[in-house]
């Protein structure tokens, strides 16, 4: 979907049901469901090591399902005669030849998907790699530049999905607001984006749905504003270890927050009175909706991945 191609169609869409993986007695992925619409990008997130990589390798036929299924355009990715034609795939930016130069690399991707010679000029300039970066070896590039030349790779076969593991790591805040234009718009044309990152803050900017995956579960799917409208109570005391007491006692979990507020699951009348009851003041009580994505994130993966959801959200 190069600037110029024609508007894609409606019927580019991801389906996952009930989709699990083991390794012996170890479950990396468990009954994992979820949909991207054509016209959407989907935030795929999760602390490391909660399935994201492990699903998405599993929709794109990389890593056989333990049970389950998942369809891309209605059809396992496997049963696709040509699926560099359908979907573009960019998991690993380190995975291109580092022998070969950039423009070659867009050859040899171009003449096995039979697309025209004409389209490797388009991407290279299209993703900013045209002139000089063109004729480096891959080898020689910087991070940001091998993502860059993955989602030229993604892009070369016009498809109308795409499904992206980290594609902004690596690249600099300007490369990462261009790859936020890139996908916006590639969804406003009709496509579908399934996109992994630890980026959270990048990913609330671009995306329009969440599914968020912890210890191999979803535990949350839906709109972006859906989500973020359901995201708890903050709340601050004069006295933080009282008020943590006070909401154990009460039954309500809370998560502290990357500047040190309490994230509670619960409504407001029933936070004020476990602290009223413990003699607790509080400085703030408000809902989290305008806290943003991460905190909503540390709220869904506390616990078993809570560890990791810390060092995701940094």
């Amino acid at each position: 979907m190069s600037p110029g191609s024609g508007a894609v169609t409606l019927d580019g869409v991801i389906n996952v049901e009930n989709l699990s993986k083991r390794y012996g007695v170890h479950a990396a992925v468990s009954d994992v469901s979820f949909r991207c619409e054509p016209g959407t990008v989907t935030g795929f997130l999760g602390p490391n090591g909660a399935g994201k990589s492990t699903t998405m390798r599993m929709i794109c036929g990389l890593t056989p399902p333990s049970s389950g299924t998942s369809t891309v355009v209605g059809v396992p990715y496997r049963d696709l005669p040509n699926p560099g034609r359908e979907i573009g795939v960019l998991l690993d930016a380190s995975a291109q030849h580092a022998g070969r130069t950039g423009r070659e690399v867009l050859g040899l991707a171009a003449q096995v998907l039979g697309v025209p010679p004409v389209r490797v000029q388009e991407m290279l300039e299209h993703v900013g790699l045209s002139g000089a970066a063109a004729r480096r070896r891959v080898g020689d590039y910087s991070l940001g530049m091998r993502q860059r030349l993955g989602l030229a790779h993604a892009l070369i076969g016009d498809p109308r999905v795409l499904i992206l593991d980290e594609p902004a790591n690596g690249l600099d805040p300007e490369g990462i607001f261009w790859m936020r234009g890139v996908l916006r718009d590639f969804a406003d044309r009709g496509g579908t984006v399934l996109l992994s990152s630890h980026l959270l803050r990048e990913v609330e900017a671009v995306a329009d749905r969440l599914v968020v995956i912890s210890g191999g579960k979803i535990v949350a799917d839906g709109t972006k504003d859906e989500l973020l409208s359901n995201a708890g109570i903050l709340v601050r005391a004069t006295d933080r270890t009282a008020l943590l007491r006070a909401l154990a006692e009460a039954g309500l979990p809370s998560t502290t927050t990357t500047d040190g507020a309490q994230l509670v699951e619960g409504d407001a009348e029933e936070i004020g009175r476990a602290a009223l009851t413990a003699g607790v003041v509080l400085t703030e009580l408000r809902p989290a909706e305008t806290a943003g994505l991460e905190e909503m994130f540390l709220s869904l993966t506390a616990g078993e991945h809570g560890a990791n959801a810390q060092e995701v959200a940094a």
